[in-house]
């Protein structure tokens, strides 16, 4: 009896087998599912490019308000009647001009320097 026992179990694993470790196992399937998820990740990642793209083709195609961004931004152009002003921000500012003259110093009560008595 106990032999057949011990025959009937190892039947049930070489059962159990294909479905765990086959070809179309358990473990399979899940891996499958896996490389299905970044998959999908990348093509939802592809598709709002595409569309991205397809919109600024269809501004560039339509309008004229993208081209003249363009020019703009990327080529430095300015309209005919337009003045170009170019604002620094101060850390530039400081670093970028000439020596500048310091201000007169003044003691805490507000009186320069030139009007004190030695």
């Amino acid at each position: 009896m106990r032999l057949f026992v011990l025959c009937l179990a190892g039947l049930l694993l070489l059962i159990q087998y294909p479905l765990w470790l086959g070809k179309g196992g358990w473990l399979r399937v899940w891996e499958m599912e896996q490389q299905v998820a970044v998959a999908q990740k990348r093509i939802d990642a592809l598709k709002a490019r595409n569309a991205k793209l397809g919109s600024e083709v269809q501004d560039l195609k339509d309008g004229t308000g993208a081209v003249e961004e363009r020019a703009r931004y990327e080529l430095g152009m300015i309209r005919q009647d337009e003045i170009f002003v170019r604002v620094l921000p101060p850390a530039e500012a400081t670093s970028r001009s000439p020596a500048a003259p310091t201000p007169p110093s003044s003691d805490a009560s507000g009186t320069p320097a030139s009007a004190r008595q030695p």
